[in-house]
C-alpha cells in the first residue's frame, strides 16, 4: 500500500527506520477476537456485556490469566480498572499503557472497544515471545464502564482516574433496576485495593474502530487521531396527565407524549443547525404506556456533540429555549438536569508522532481526524500523555450487533500500535527527539 505523504510522516521516516521489526500475529489475534466474543454472545453475532455483569467477569477472568500468562503483575483499583503490566529495563519509569474497555451496549459488538484490549494483549504476547525488552514497562489497561449504557455516565471509572469523579459519585450509580455500581463491583471481585489515579503512567495509547464511514469511504486503512470533540448529556422529565383516549376531547388533553416528540424534533434540527456537530434522542420512557391512556410521563435522554466549546454552548442554550418555549404551552411541565459534560480534548503531539512513524513505517495509507464518539482516552489525556488509532468498521457501523471489521483492518491497527509503542519507549531512552 502507499506510504503517507504527511509532512510530518515524512520528518519521521528516518526515525521510523530505527523500530524493532517484531510483526504481530494476526490470525492469534483474530482468534481472541472470536473467542472472547462467547462471553455474552447474542444469536446474532454480537455481544451483550453489560458493565459488572456475570459476563463482564467472565471476560475479566479470561483476560487476567492470559495476561498473567506471560509474567505480567495484574491489579485493579478501587473502582474496577484493570492493569496488568509487564516490567521493563528501568521500572522507575511509570510504564507506557495500552487499552481501552470490554463492556459493551446492551446489542453490542465484537470490536468496540473491545478490540483496543486485544490488540494491546498481542503486542505484549509479540513482546514476550520475542523476549522484547522494553526501556519502560508496558501495561494493559481495562477501563471499566465506559459505555455508560448500565451505569451512566460513560468513561466513569477513567473519570474516576482522571479525577474528573470521586469514586464515592462512581459508587453511588445505579442502573435502571437500582442496582449500585459499588454492589455489582464487589459481587464480581474486582473492586482492588489501589486508590484510582495513584497509578502513574508515561502514556496512554488507545487503539478502537472508527465508529464512523469515513476511513472506510475514503478507503484509508488508519486514523491517526488528534483529538476528541466534546459531548453532553441531559436527562429530561416531561410531565403532562394520565387519561381515558376515549373520554378525553383533544383540546383538555395533557399529553406528554406530544411535549416529547417536538421536543425530538427541536433537538435534531439543533444537530443540523450546528453541524458537524450532532443531537441525538437515544433513550425514550413513555408512562403508563398503554394503548388506551393518554401518556402522562415521558422520560428521554439527549446527546449533544461538538469539537468546539462554544458551538456546545449555543446548542445547550438550543435546547433549554425550545423546553421553555414548547412544554408549558402545552400545558405541561418539565424537569431537566445535565448528567455529563466532557470537554473537547486535543491529543499530545509526541504521541501522534509516533503514531505517524508507526504508520509510515508499515506503508499505510491514513489521515488525520477527530473522534465523533466519546472514550477514555479523552479522560485520560488530562492526567498523561495519551493518543488513540483508528480502523475503519463496515458501513461506519457500531453500537450494533452488525459492527464489523476485517481481519486485516484488526491486524494494521495492532501492528500500528505495536510500533507506535515501541517508538514512544525509544523517546524516553532518548533514541529520538520528543
Amino acid at each position: 500500500m502507499p506510504q503517507a505523504q504527511d509532512p510530518i510522516a515524512r520528518n519521521a521516516l528516518p526515525w521510523s527506520t530505527m523500530l524493532a521489526n517484531l510483526q504481530i500475529n494476526s490470525q492469534r489475534l483474530w482468534d481472541s477476537l472470536i473467542d472472547t466474543a462467547k462471553f455474552g454472545g447474542t444469536e446474532k453475532g454480537g455481544i451483550k456485556r453489560l458493565a459488572l455483569s456475570d459476563e463482564d467477569k467472565q471476560v475479566r477472568d479470561w483476560f487476567k490469566a492470559q495476561c498473567e500468562a506471560l509474567g505480567c503483575t495484574v491489579a485493579a483499583d478501587e473502582v474496577g480498572n484493570m492493569f496488568a503490566t509487564r516490567p521493563g529495563r528501568d521500572n522507575t519509569l511509570p510504564p507506557i499503557a495500552m487499552g481501552s474497555h470490554l463492556d459493551t451496549q446492551p446489542t453490542g459488538g465484537k470490536f468496540d472497544g473491545v478490540l483496543g484490549v486485544l490488540a494491546a494483549l498481542e503486542v505484549m504476547r509479540t513482546l514476550h515471545e520475542q523476549d522484547y525488552e522494553t526501556n519502560a514497562p508496558i501495561e494493559i489497561v481495562n477501563w471499566t464502564n465506559e459505555e455508560g449504557s448500565r451505569f451512566p455516565p460513560a468513561m466513569l471509572a477513567s473519570g474516576v482516574f482522571a479525577g474528573v469523579f470521586p469514586p464515592q459519585y462512581a459508587y453511588e450509580r445505579a442502573d435502571r433496576e437500582g442496582i449500585t455500581f459499588l454492589q455489582e463491583l464487589e459481587r464480581i471481585g474486582y473492586r482492588g485495593p489501589i486508590r484510582a489515579g495513584d497509578h502513574k503512567l508515561s502514556a496512554m495509547f488507545e487503539l478502537h474502530i472508527e465508529q464512523g464511514p469515513i476511513l472506510e469511504d475514503e478507503k484509508k486503512m488508519i486514523g491517526v487521531v488528534t483529538g476528541v470533540q466534546g459531548m453532553r448529556w441531559y436527562e429530561i422529565t416531561i410531565k403532562g396527565q394520565d387519561a381515558h383516549t376515549g373520554a378525553t376531547p383533544m383540546h383538555l388533553r395533557k399529553n406528554a407524549l406530544v411535549g416529547a416528540a417536538r421536543i425530538i424534533d427541536a433537538v435534531d434540527a439543533i444537530g443540523l443547525r450546528h453541524q458537524p456537530g450532532v443531537a441525538t434522542v437515544g433513550l425514550i420512557e413513555n408512562k403508563p404506556n398503554s394503548r388506551n391512556v393518554v401518556p402522562g410521563e415521558v422520560f428521554l435522554t439527549v446527546d449533544l456533540r461538538h469539537p468546539d466549546e462554544n458551538a456546545l454552548d449555543e446548542m445547550e442554550t438550543e435546547l433549554r429555549s425550545a423546553l421553555a418555549q414548547t412544554i408549558p404551552a402545552l400545558t405541561l411541565t418539565y424537569d431537566e438536569k445535565k448528567i455529563w459534560s466532557s470537554s473537547a480534548v486535543k491529543f499530545a503531539p509526541e504521541l501522534i508522532e509516533c503514531v505517524r512513524a508507526a504508520t509510515t513505517k508499515s506503508g499505510f495509507d491514513s489521515r488525520d481526524m477527530v473522534s465523533g464518539a466519546g472514550h477514555d482516552a479523552a479522560y485520560v489525556a488530562r492526567v498523561a500523555p495519551t493518543t488513540m488509532i483508528f480502523v475503519p468498521c463496515e458501513g461506519g457501523l457500531s453500537h450494533n450487533e452488525a459492527e464489523s471489521t476485517s481481519h486485516e483492518e484488526c491486524a494494521a491497527g495492532a501492528q500500528v500500535l505495536l510500533d507506535a509503542v515501541l517508538a514512544y519507549d525509544q523517546t524516553l531512552r532518548g533514541d529520538a527527539p520528543r
